[in-house]
């Protein structure tokens, strides 16, 4: 799967239609959160289980999506953070979402 249009929603919602024709609203927050790259999860592995992370709006503030290849994109941050590639399957499964 692939997504056919992505887009910011409200200033805090990423928009994907996939080629399938499913409709989904991911929360930037959501999003942050999971962020795929090492930094991130090693921070994350660091915190215990009822750790709940705290952003700034310069942190949940999307500047660019680009494509990464035919499998996933890369998400720019406002605060500069752009390592993270999201992989289109994890996307498409992403926990913490609305349809």
């Amino acid at each position: 799967m692939k997504p056919e249009k992505i887009k910011v929603v409200n200033k805090d919602t990423l928009h994907i239609v996939w080629d399938d024709g499913r409709a989904q609203d991911i929360k930037l927050m959501v999003l942050r959160r999971e962020c795929p790259c090492a930094v991130c999860k090693s921070e994350l592995e660091e915190e215990s289980s009822s750790y709940i992370p705290v952003y700034t709006l310069e942190q949940l503030t999307v500047t660019n999506i680009k494509p990464v290849g035919f499998y996933g994109l890369s998400v720019i941050w406002k605060d500069g953070h752009n390592t993270g590639i999201y992989q289109y399957n994890d996307l498409y499964n992403m926990n913490g979402i609305t349809d």
